[in-house]
């Protein structure tokens, strides 16, 4: 099955904790990799520590990220990883299948 054909089976949701746009931005980020440090979130959208840890946690707190903490390579501080899960990924599918739905016109339930 190609990512097209994928995208069509996946039912229009929209998602209010993933639509804030930087929600958005962190889970497309971490939906292309296996986890992220939150130093990398950090500086590739821009934000502060707090704001990228309010934000994380409201996504962890819905189950669409895993954080974990780990001893850095290079020190001994505690270094925070963020992952999605695959509660994560679907309701990323499903958000962005609503979007493509809503661009082309069509009304969604709800």
């Amino acid at each position: 099955m190609t990512r097209e054909q994928a995208n069509r089976s996946v039912e229009p949701r929209f998602d209010e904790i993933i639509h804030e746009p930087m929600r958005l931005r962190i889970c497309g980020l971490l939906s292309g990799m296996k986890e992220v440090p939150f130093s990398a979130i950090r500086e590739t959208l821009g934000l502060s520590d707090a704001m990228c840890s309010r934000h994380l946690k409201t996504l962890a707190d819905c189950g669409y990220v895993t954080l974990t903490k780990r001893r850095g390579e290079s020190n001994r501080h505690m270094v925070t990883w963020a992952s999605i899960t695959p509660e994560g990924r679907a309701a990323m599918a499903a958000h962005l299948a609503a979007l493509r739905a809503i661009a082309a016109g069509d009304l969604l339930d709800g």
